[in-house]
């Protein structure tokens, strides 16, 4: 049996990103709540030489649009990493969501042997489409919204695994 392409990789990337959107506004609400200076909380790490909170949602969003754009065979859209609050983050989330739902299911079915080309930390990488996105892009993103959503339980926001995988 043949995986298909467009569910392995967009309704996962749109129901944890919608989560991590969700995440965001409980985060938000304990700062206000609790008079925390929110950009404590959205440049706190887990660990010193990790990303804080702010990168790690840049990159999850990133993970989402990058392997869906080269999954379809489009270009992946540039988005400047200027975000530095909550809402911020949020309009990156949601316009990374609306960037995937422009993209035809049929553009990314299929798209198992489909060449991935790019590079990382200046060393060129190859796949092919299932490869790139079972063992690399989702294996990523997951890293990055699970880092997130750890800094903020971390924190003190309380959130649980229900927040964390959301609605499906």
């Amino acid at each position: 049996m043949s995986i298909s392409m467009y569910e392995a990789a967009v309704p996962v990337f749109r129901q944890m990103l919608e989560s991590l959107s969700a995440v965001l506004d409980k985060a938000e609400a304990h700062a206000a709540a609790r008079k925390i200076d929110t950009a404590a909380l959205l440049q706190a790490r887990l660990y010193p030489d990790m990303f804080p909170l702010t990168r790690q949602v840049q990159i999850a969003a990133d993970f989402a649009k990058g392997a869906s754009a080269r999954l379809a065979g489009v270009e992946v859209p540039r988005y400047d990493d200027t975000e530095q609050t909550f809402g911020e983050l949020k309009q990156r989330i949601a316009k990374t969501l609306a960037f995937i739902d422009t993209l035809p299911r049929e553009a990314i079915e299929h798209s198992e042997e489909r060449e991935i080309n790019l590079t990382v930390g200046g060393n060129p990488m190859q796949f092919k489409g299932q490869q790139y996105l079972l063992r690399y892009a989702l294996p990523n993103f997951y890293f990055h919204t699970t880092t997130a959503y750890a800094i903020l339980r971390h924190n003190g926001v309380e959130i649980g695994k229900r927040d964390f995988i959301g609605k499906f």
